[in-house]
């Protein structure tokens, strides 16, 4: 089983991470209010990045690491993963 680290931009310009197994049914809690608490008085505008990870405690390390960094570092490593996300020759 694949886990997920994922960041989603919310209203405001905030920047959410979480982990989740299944990304798309996890953003779709977070849309109707059934996600975070976070996200429930911040309204998720977008998905920003998903990043694979190899288990749930690669994926506990890595989102840990990125609530460490600064709302435009964050953003940096969502532009990097969806770069690499690209088929060669699109970039």
């Amino acid at each position: 089983m694949s886990w997920f680290v994922y960041l989603i931009e919310c209203r405001g310009g905030s920047i959410y991470t979480g982990i989740a197994v299944d990304v798309a049914a996890r953003y779709a809690a977070h849309v109707a209010g059934k996600g975070a608490r976070y996200t429930r008085s911040r309204p998720p505008q977008r998905l920003l990045a998903v990043l694979a990870m190899a288990d749930r405690s690669s994926a506990l390390r890595e989102e840990h690491r990125i609530k460490q960094l600064s709302p435009a570092q964050k953003r940096a490593l969502a532009a990097a993963a969806s770069a690499e996300a690209l088929p060669s020759g699109t970039r």
